[in-house]
C-alpha cells in the first residue's frame, strides 16, 4: 500500500474501488465525509441511503434545489438537440439568456458567458484593463474578499496567506480594508483600472457592504474615471432578496459578474458591463471554448424562468427573515450576519465552527464553516418553512452540546 492510511480512506469516501490504495483526485480539499448520490429539492442522500437536509446548496449553486424538473428537463432536452457548436456562432439559448440578465440589471449592457465565477472575474479584469488603456491596470479590491483561485483572480482577493506558496502572482492589484472609502481614496490613482467588490464578503465570512459605502465608491470611481465592478458570483440571482446585492445599495455598476445559481449546477459564468465599457474589447481579445454553449445556456433559460415565476426574490427575503430569527434564537450564536438566504451565524468564543458543520452533517443537517468562527448557510431559494424548522432543530441540539461542553473564555 502505498498511499497511507488516510489516502486509503479519502479512496473510499470517494467511492473507489477497495483494492485502490490511493485517492484518484489531487488532494486540493480535505477528505470528504460523505459521498452523496441522489439529491432532490432541499435533500441529499448518501450511498448508504441516509438522508440530508441540503442548506448550503453546493455553496450557493442549487438555488432552485437538486435536480429541480423543469431546468433537468431543458438539460435533457438540449442534449438531445445541441450542445455544442463554439461560439464562431450563436444559438437561441445564450441570446435569451443574455437579454434577460442585462433586463435583470436594467438595461443599457451586454454580456460574455464564460463557465465559472473565476473565469467571470478574469472577463472582468482584462476588460478593465483594455477598457483603461496604457498605464491605467491596476485593480483595487478589498481585504477579506474572495474572487477566484486562477493566478489573477487569486492575487485579486485580499487574502494574502492564500497567496504566498504561488508567488510570483501576476502584477496590477491592491488591497484596501473592507468598507473603508478614506482607504480607497488615498489608492485609487491615474494607474487604477477598476475598483473590484463583492457587495457581501461571502468567503470573508458573510459580510455585508453598506449602502453609504457603495455609493461612496461609485462616486469616487467617478471622479476619478475607474471603472466600479461588482462580484456577485455569490451574491448575484435572488440569494440576497434582489436579483443582484448591488441592488440593495441603489448604484449601478460598470460591470457585474455571476456564476454559481445561474446553472443551478450545470457551471455557467458570465460577465456583464455597460454597453459602452464592454465596447473596449474587440474580437480577438477575450474568449472561451465553452462559454454559452447551448446545454449550459438552456439550463439557465429554464433556471431564470423559474426564478422569475416563483418571485425568488421576494421568497430569499422572507425566508431569510426567518431563518435569521431563529438562528438569533440558537445556544452559542452571538452574532447573525447577511442579506436573505445569505447568513452566518457568529458562535460564542470556545466553539469550532468546523467541529459544528460536522457534527450538523452527523446529524443529517449540510452548512459549513465559513470561518473558523463561523457557520454559513446558504439554502435554496425555494426551502420551505418546515425545512427551515427542521435545521433549525438539528443545530440547536448540536450548538447545544457545544455551549455546555464549551470552556470557558476569560472576555
Amino acid at each position: 500500500m502505498t498511499g497511507g492510511p488516510t489516502a486509503r480512506a479519502h479512496a473510499r469516501a470517494m467511492g473507489a474501488p477497495e483494492d485502490l490504495d490511493h485517492c484518484p483526485f489531487m488532494p486540493t480539499y480535505a477528505p470528504p465525509t460523505v459521498q452523496f448520490v441522489r439529491g432532490e429539492g432541499s435533500v441529499l442522500w448518501d450511498r448508504e441511503g441516509r438522508r440530508y437536509l441540503d442548506l448550503l446548496s453546493g455553496l450557493a449553486v442549487t438555488s432552485l434545489g437538486h435536480a429541480h424538473p423543469e431546468v433537468a428537463e431543458a438539460v435533457a432536452e438540449a442534449a438531445r438537440t445541441l450542445v455544442h457548436v463554439s461560439n464562431l456562432f450563436g444559438t437561441v439559448p445564450a441570446a435569451e439568456v443574455a437579454l434577460t440578465l442585462d433586463r435583470l440589471l436594467g438595461g443599457g449592457g451586454q454580456v460574455f458567458f464564460c463557465n465559472s465565477g473565476a473565469e467571470a472575474n478574469e472577463a472582468a479584469i482584462k476588460l478593465a484593463r483594455r477598457h483603461g488603456g496604457w498605464g491605467r491596470y491596476r485593480v483595487v479590491t478589498a481585504l477579506g474578499s474572495f474572487h477566484g483561485r486562477t493566478l489573477a483572480t487569486l492575487h485579486a482577493t485580499g487574502q494574502p496567506a492564500k497567496h504566498e506558496r504561488f508567488r510570483p502572482l501576476p502584477e496590477g492589484f491592491g488591497h484596501v480594508p473592507w468598507c473603508d472609502l478614506d482607504a480607497l481614496d488615498a489608492v485609487v490613482d491615474d494607474t487604477v483600472a477598476a475598483v473590484l467588490l463583492e457587495p457581501v464578503q461571502g468567503e470573508g465570512g458573510v459580510r455585508p457592504a453598506t449602502r453609504a459605502y457603495f455609493e461612496g465608491v461609485r462616486e469616487l470611481c467617478d471622479e476619478r474615471g475607474a471603472l466600479f465592478m461588482v462580484d456577485e458570483v455569490q451574491t448575484g440571482l435572488g440569494r440576497t432578496g434582489r436579483w443582484f446585492a448591488h441592488q440593495h445599495f441603489g448604484v449601478v455598476p460598470d460591470v457585474v459578474t455571476m456564476a454559481k445559481a445561474l446553472g443551478n449546477g450545470v457551471p455557467i459564468g458570465a460577465c456583464w458591463a455597460r454597453r459602452e465599457v464592454a465596447a473596449a474589447f474587440e474580437p480577438g481579445d477575450h474568449a472561451t471554448t465553452f462559454g454559452g454553449q447551448p446545454l449550459a445556456a438552456a439550463a439557465a433559460r429554464a433556471v431564470l424562468a423559474v426564478m422569475e415565476r416563483e418571485d425568488v426574490c421576494q421568497r430569499a427575503e422572507d425566508a431569510g427573515r426567518r431563518l435569521g430569527e431563529g438562528l438569533r434564537a440558537l445556544p452559542a450564536v452571538v452574532e447573525v450576519r447577511g442579506l436573505g438566504l445569505l447568513l452566518a451565524a457568529e458562535l460564542a468564543p470556545g466553539i469550532d465552527a468546523r467541529q459544528v458543520a460536522l457534527d450538523a452533517l452527523a446529524a443529517g443537517l449540510v452548512v459549513n464553516a465559513v470561518t473558523p468562527t463561523a457557520l454559513r448557510l446558504a439554502p435554496s431559494l425555494l426551502v420551505g418553512d418546515d425545512e427551515i424548522a427542521e435545521a433549525l432543530e438539528v443545530l440547536a441540539r448540536v450548538l447545544g452540546e457545544h455551549e455546555r461542553a464549551r470552556p470557558v473564555v476569560p472576555a
